[in-house]
């Protein structure tokens, strides 16, 4: 059994944060251990109010889910809300346990759920981190093209950057995997005439999920791309 554990919040509209994470888990055969940062009350128009999870509370639901066997394969982190829960995550989580982060600054329903600053060493501990375009120029703290916002948060000590095509425009939705080795990756699929809130979270999970079951990461983040698009297909 290929088990990930998946770091967010709640979501009462359903559409993102924990609820997506398990459901795309669930599509590639993944088991989510699920700790919760925070409960949002959210519909899909509107966040109405975020209710943090103590720190000490965050950290000992992580604890105990690395001491439930199976151990997890991955680590997707999604909603924090604050950096003191970013660090009690941080100290929380073994070394070596790839980590997938989904830099969460705002819901796509509106509100603010995280400084940019406030990720920490988290943000450099991960495996892979996956910004849109707007949180991209949040993180980077550059102007210009995506490569050169990527290369700053390269520069940053980021191990790898997914940026998410999703917002831009034309007939094709290409990510762009950017490694510090200066590879860069596009992963294209047909835009489809849909919007879903969770797709951050889908495609973060997903290659959680795939990097748990031994991807290495240009293929995760490829198998992952497909993975959401069959998902708004449906």
């Amino acid at each position: 059994m290929t088990v990930i554990l998946a770091i967010g919040g709640t979501d009462s509209s359903g559409g993102a944060g924990l609820t997506r994470d398990t459901a795309m888990a669930a599509e590639l055969a993944v088991t989510v251990r699920p700790v919760v940062t925070a409960v949002t009350v959210q519909t899909d128009a509107a966040v109405l109010g975020v209710h943090p999870c103590p720190p000490t509370t965050v950290a000992d639901q992580v604890r105990a889910a690395l001491a439930t066997a199976p151990a997890p394969g991955a680590v997707k982190i999604g909603m924090l809300g604050s950096a003191e829960a970013a660090e009690a995550v941080d100290l929380a989580l073994p070394a070596g346990l790839p980590i997938v982060l989904d830099p969460v600054l705002k819901a796509s329903s509106g509100g603010t759920l995280m400084d940019a600053d406030g990720f920490g060493a988290l943000l450099r501990r991960a495996a892979l981190v996956t910004p849109n375009l707007a949180e991209l120029e949040v993180l980077a703290g550059a102007g210009g093209p995506v490569e050169v916002k990527a290369a700053a948060l390269l520069a940053q000590g980021v191990q790898a950057v997914l940026v998410k095509g999703g917002h831009g425009t034309g007939t094709k939705s290409t990510d762009l995997l950017f490694t510090p080795d200066g590879a860069v990756i596009p992963l294209a699929a047909q835009r489809l005439p849909v919007s879903k809130r969770g797709t951050g979270c889908s495609l973060a999970t997903a290659a959680a999920c795939h990097l748990a079951q031994g991807a290495a990461l240009p293929d995760a983040c490829s198998k992952a791309k497909r993975a959401v698009h069959r998902w708004l297909r449906r």
